[in-house]
């Protein structure tokens, strides 16, 4: 049973340090992603920077652990190194290894990343319908061609390929990639998702979180999913 209330939940990834830890959860954020051992992307921290922030948090606060491990034991030694008991997988891992994450650590959340590229909806239809026991949640995220990054790219996809894993998918979908106070609202109402995650859409111009920015993105959130949950 998953420690996360999916929903309405939102999501605010790539925390750079303590004071922004601190804001984040001031304006009301629950849910704080820690990108690590990122293929493309540099780290915002170190992790053991990481570390000592997840340590110190207590419920309804949680770090999640964002990373592209290939197997169950560096996914468990991770988490374990953190502090944090959720994890989010992106990149290639197979599913023997996500069964055994789920039998060694039942207590480790598991969040499955589905990365839409062109002319890939098939695909990862087809990986939901394997996935859909092994995990506790799935994230859309966007491929970019350029950087060959898989999510944490700052751009949106066809979110009708969203809405198709929503409607296909027996776990929760997170919405991400591109959002911003912007266009958070329109995504939700266009995808339906149990919730959101949100990165550089939220940052100043010096690439910290910036607290109107991040208070925006909340309220238009929370306006779509009183809408769509009405």
């Amino acid at each position: 049973m998953s420690m996360i209330n999916f929903n309405n939940f939102i999501q605010v990834a790539g925390i750079i340090d303590k004071e922004e830890c601190n804001l984040l959860i001031e304006c009301g954020i629950q849910y704080l992603g820690f990108p690590l051992r990122l293929p493309v992307n540099k780290e915002d921290l170190s992790e053991e920077e990481a570390g000592a922030i997840i340590k110190k948090l207590v419920p309804p606060n949680y770090g999640i652990v964002i990373s592209y491990p290939k197997t169950a034991d560096e996914s468990i030694k991770l988490c374990d190194k953190l502090g944090s008991q959720i994890i989010q997988l992106h990149g290639p891992i197979d599913l023997e290894e996500i069964r055994k994450i789920k039998l060694q650590r039942p207590d480790i959340t598991i969040i499955k990343s589905l990365v839409v590229a062109k002319d890939n909806s098939n695909n990862l239809l087809k990986l939901i319908e394997s996935l859909d026991k092994l995990v506790d949640a799935f994230i859309t995220d966007t491929f970019d061609p350029v950087s060959g990054a898989s999510g944490a790219t700052g751009k949106t996809h066809d979110w009708s390929i969203s809405r198709q894993i929503v409607e296909s998918s027996g776990k929760p979908v997170i919405l991400a990639g591109g959002l911003n106070p912007s266009n958070v609202y329109d995504a939700i109402l266009a995808v339906n998702p149990a919730g959101v995650d949100v990165h550089t859409g939220i940052e100043n111009s010096k690439g910290r979180k910036d607290k109107t920015l991040l208070l925006d993105f909340i309220s238009e959130s929370e306006r779509a999913f009183k809408e769509i949950n009405d």
